[in-house]
């Protein structure tokens, strides 16, 4: 076999190894995946409550909507320090969250905007 022939078999190889390269992908594609795992929920030992929360969940001076907003939970999982009784909210009930928000300042966030599985927390000390 010559040069030219050798050459131009290594080229036919490189074509067919592309061709089979490019075909694998799309047959060994893993599926997407339809459901998220359940985040957590839960008070740690230190005795705050870490869960899930709305991504700009409001943080108010007082336990009501009325009251001056101090700031914003701009991610989606944040620490609560302990829960208490105010104005009902559209979670269909009267709890608020007490936290440091994204700012520094301290407020109180509406049960609704916490993604707990029941409210108060279990475990999370009243304020």
């Amino acid at each position: 076999m010559n040069a030219l022939d050798k050459l131009a078999l290594m080229a036919a190889a490189t074509v067919l190894a592309a061709g089979f390269t490019a075909a694998v992908p799309a047959v060994a594609a893993a599926p997407a995946r339809t459901t998220k795992p359940a985040a957590e929920c839960g008070v740690r030992s230190d005795g705050r409550l870490y869960c899930g929360n709305k991504a700009g969940a409001k943080g108010y001076a007082d336990r009501s909507y009325r009251s001056a907003t101090r700031g914003q939970l701009n991610g989606t999982f944040s620490w609560f320090q302990c829960w208490g009784h105010g104005d009902p909210h559209q979670g269909q009930n009267d709890i608020w969250y007490w936290t440091q928000l994204d700012n520094g300042a301290w407020g109180n966030v509406p049960a609704v905007d916490v993604n707990t599985g029941q409210d108060p927390a279990p475990g999370l000390s009243q304020c």
